[in-house]
């Protein structure tokens, strides 16, 4: 059953996940490999610090489930390939599945899958691509008892953002995470909103499904640390933070003070102490 999988997952005292996203480099973009040109090195002090989970790809996940002992974190396995983050996009976007997305994700012995789920302006092919993505590896993952995480995602406009550009717009991101509900998703992975007091509609509207936020764009330590104390107020069900935690001086730092957020109910003045030094 896949509860048994998101047992592995979601910790059994706060009933929340710390996922940290170290998948970046699947997406071929330069700006993306900062901070984990050594990906096993990376890997490694992440783990140290104890996080729920890791977000790797297939070519990668040997990183994590190499290392010896019980104790390390689980994996979440990145399903899905695609061409959206440049600031100057190709001429055509796509999102494309690795084959056989659950039997590899059994051979890495991962405890979830994740799957996008774009809403791009001006490109509803790669929407489409993404619902063919998701009702392919559904009955796979229903089959194998295989948890299954979609990333609804809205994009600004790339001529105003370029590049890593997540639209925070309520409206956007309701109706979006919904149509991932309703397509089967077991767990969400949705973008923050601009007014973070407003997050339990997004909790809501997943109608009982977790809820994890992104992180987003590099943000500053201060802005990361009150955002996420404010989010898990609001209902989140933990966080699948990335480039904050990599690109960071000091990650594995950064990871505990994370955790120390969503599993202990710290504040984010008291999480701080964690980066000290």
């Amino acid at each position: 059953m896949k509860s048994y999988r998101l047992n592995r997952l979601f910790n059994a005292k706060s009933n929340r996940c710390f996922d940290v996203a170290m998948d970046h480099g699947f997406f071929n973009e330069y700006g993306f490999l900062s901070g984990i040109e050594d990906l096993g090195k990376a890997v490694q002090t992440v783990v140290t610090a104890a996080p729920d989970a890791v977000q790797l790809t297939v070519g990668q996940a040997r990183h994590l489930q190499a290392l010896p002992g019980k104790e390390k974190p689980a994996l979440v396995l990145r399903t899905d390939v695609a061409n959206v983050y440049g600031q100057d996009l190709p001429r055509s976007l796509f999102s494309r599945m690795i084959d056989a997305p659950v039997e590899q994700a059994l051979r890495l012995d991962a405890t979830c899958v994740v799957v996008n789920l774009f809403r791009i302006p001006g490109q509803p092919e790669v929407t489409d691509q993404c619902i063919q993505n998701i009702l392919r590896i559904k009955p796979e993952c229903d089959r194998y008892a295989m948890p299954l995480m979609i990333e609804p995602l809205v994009f600004q406009p790339n001529a105003k953002a370029g590049g890593y550009m997540v639209d925070g717009d309520l409206q956007k991101i309701l109706p979006l995470v919904r149509q991932a509900v309703e397509l089967g998703a077991d767990i969400i992975k949705a973008d923050p909103t601009d007014d973070v007091s407003v997050y339990h509609r997004v909790v809501q509207i997943a109608g009982g499904i977790p809820v994890l936020v992104r992180g987003g764009g590099k943000a500053s330590d201060t802005e990361i640390l009150q955002r996420t104390e404010q989010l898990i107020a609001q209902g989140a069900s933990g966080i699948v933070y990335g480039r904050n935690i990599i690109q960071h001086a000091n990650p594995a730092g950064m990871t505990r003070a994370l955790m120390s957020l969503v599993h202990e109910g710290t504040t984010a003045a008291q999480a701080a102490q964690y980066l000290a030094g």
